[in-house]
């Protein structure tokens, strides 16, 4: 009879996912929780004050339940079917980061970790608690050593058979389950996820300044981008994927077994940033509806789009550009200042 971890794989591969592996509570690398104490101590993280507040239940998983004895990691693939970086130059159009094309990975992502939950728990009678990204939990840290890939140099998770087009979810649970052996690194010399960041974000192998990441700069931050990447930005109104786009893995990336409702959502490939910069705040929601850019807002979107239509060289954006100038957020209204004296 197949073992029980046998068991939760076979399920796993069947809601969608395409990698599966176990850890122990105890034994989830300890220098990954120290790392994030040197990455707040520096000020790397910015704005988000949310990973400040609960480190210490983020740096180990028994820091946020105590009662767990193991770590189930799994991943879903969103391998693209083109190279995302293939819309640089094109200013009439923002380039948005590939995961953020289809469906909200949040919620598509739980949804099967909740399918995989129930079937465990009428199995085994175990506890458990299901995390996607929300939740001061260290995903990257515990799905290597859950061997299910390892953290690149770009530090996201990376592996032989699927690249890093991956959304990672995790189940901590009461079930003493056999650990996989942790992943080893096969990043070697190569540093083109390094070379290819457009700010320098990437300050050394597994190293990030957050502040200077462009996804940061156009998810996480509220106030005005710093001048001094600005221009770097380009055309990106929703995330980078530069640094994931770069690794050599990806030609090994398996984009067959993409999750359907990762599909990018036509609309969402090239937007003309002309039309973007005419949502009013009811337009940006239903636009965006189901889509993880919902969160940001509308001001952030059109904040970002202005910076785009400042770096396009395109004069005829002005037009679009101008009713900006008398936004009531300041911090749009900057942007569009910038950007009418760059056209």
């Amino acid at each position: 009879m197949a073992s029980l971890e046998d068991q939760i794989r076979e399920e796993a591969m069947k809601l969608g996912f395409v990698a599966c592996g176990f850890c122990d509570a105890d034994a989830t690398v300890p220098e990954a929780g120290a790392g994030l104490f040197d990455f707040l101590a520096e000020g790397r993280h910015g704005e988000m004050s949310w990973l400040e507040g609960r480190k210490e239940q983020r740096a180990a998983p028994k820091g946020l339940w105590p009662n767990c004895k193991s770590v189930i990691a799994l991943a879903m693939s969103y391998a693209p079917d083109e190279d995302p970086r293939a819309l640089a130059g094109q200013g009439d159009v923002g380039r948005i980061s590939v995961y953020a094309q289809g469906k909200d990975y949040h919620d598509v992502v739980k949804k099967k970790l909740k399918a995989l939950a129930r079937w465990l728990v009428a199995e085994t009678d175990c506890e458990l608690k299901v995390f996607v990204d929300t939740a001061p939990v260290m995903e990257k840290p515990l799905s290597a050593a859950a061997g299910i890939g390892w953290q690149g140099k770009h530090t996201n998770l990376l592996s032989r058979t699927h690249g890093n087009w991956l959304f990672l979810g995790v189940i901590y649970t009461t079930l003493e389950l056999e650990a996989d052996a942790p992943a080893s690194e096969h990043c070697g010399s190569c540093t083109a996820c390094i070379d290819a960041c457009p700010t320098g974000a990437i300050t050394s192998p597994h190293r990030i300044d957050a502040r200077a990441c462009i996804s940061y700069l156009t998810i996480e931050l509220h106030g005005p981008i710093p001048h001094q990447y600005r221009e770097q930005i380009g055309n990106r109104i929703y995330g980078c994927d530069d640094c994931l786009a770069a690794c050599p893995w990806n030609s090994f990336a398996e984009t067959a077994q993409r999750h359907a409702k990762f599909l990018p959502r036509e609309e969402l490939r090239a937007p003309k940033l002309a039309d973007l910069l005419a949502l009013d705040d009811a337009a940006f929601r239903a636009k965006f509806s189901g889509s993880p850019i919902k969160r940001i807002g509308r001001n952030r979107m059109v904040r970002n789009c202005l910076i785009a239509a400042g770096n396009s060289g395109d004069a005829g954006l002005r037009v679009h550009v101008q009713p900006h100038v008398a936004d009531p957020d300041p911090v749009v209204a900057e942007a569009a200042r910038w950007a009418l004296d760059k056209l």
